[in-house]
C-alpha cells in the first residue's frame, strides 16, 4: 500500500471503518515492530487529531516509551502507576473520562483531559500498551474501545 491515508469525515465509527483496512495495508508484509507501531500511531493521530497517541513497551518492571505522536512524554512508567501502568497491571482496556479524577494519574502534560489505554498481549501476557490522550473531557467511549482493540490485535506479537 502506498504510505498515504484517506482521511474521512463522518461518524467516529465511519472513521474507524475506513481507517482499519488502511492500517492493515500499512502492516502487510512489514515485520519490524517499531515501524508498524510508528505507522499505527501516525495513522491514528492523522485521522482523529487526538492530543497524544503512542505506545509503551514492557521492559523488565517498567513501561518504556515507544513510537508516539504528540508532545514529549513520560519515558518510564512503573506497573500499576497511572492509567498506563494500571492497564498493564489489570490486563484490560481503561477509559478515563477525566484524568484528574483517576487515582495516581501521571500528568505528563497538563493539557491531557481524557485517556484510553489498551493492553497488547503476547501469549496471554501484556507486552505493551497503546495510550491515547485527548485535550477534551469524555473523548473516548465504547466505540473507541471496540475499534482500537481490533487495531491492537493486528500487532499482538
Amino acid at each position: 500500500m502506498a504510505e498515504d491515508l484517506q482521511i474521512i469525515i463522518g461518524t467516529k465509527e465511519d472513521q474507524y471503518k475506513s481507517l482499519i483496512p488502511q492500517i492493515q495495508g500499512l502492516l502487510q508484509g512489514e515485520t519490524d515492530l517499531i515501524a508498524n507501531l510508528a505507522n499505527i500511531t501516525a495513522a491514528l493521530k492523522e485521522q482523529f487529531g487526538w492530543f497524544w497517541v503512542g505506545f509503551y513497551l514492557v521492559k523488565d518492571t517498567e513501561l518504556v516509551l515507544g513510537p508516539f505522536q504528540g508532545p514529549v512524554a513520560c519515558t518510564r512508567i512503573k506497573k500499576g502507576r497511572g492509567v498506563c501502568g494500571a492497564s498493564w497491571a489489570e490486563s484490560q482496556t481503561l477509559i478515563v473520562p477525566d484524568v484528574e479524577k483517576f487515582p495516581g494519574h501521571i500528568a505528563c502534560s497538563s493539557l491531557s483531559k481524557s485517556e484510553i489505554v489498551l493492553p497488547i498481549f503476547k501469549i496471554n501476557e501484556v507486552v505493551a500498551v497503546l495510550d491515547v490522550d485527548s485535550d477534551r473531557y469524555n473523548e473516548f467511549d465504547e466505540i473507541d474501545k471496540i475499534y482500537l482493540e481490533q487495531i491492537v490485535k493486528m500487532i499482538e506479537f
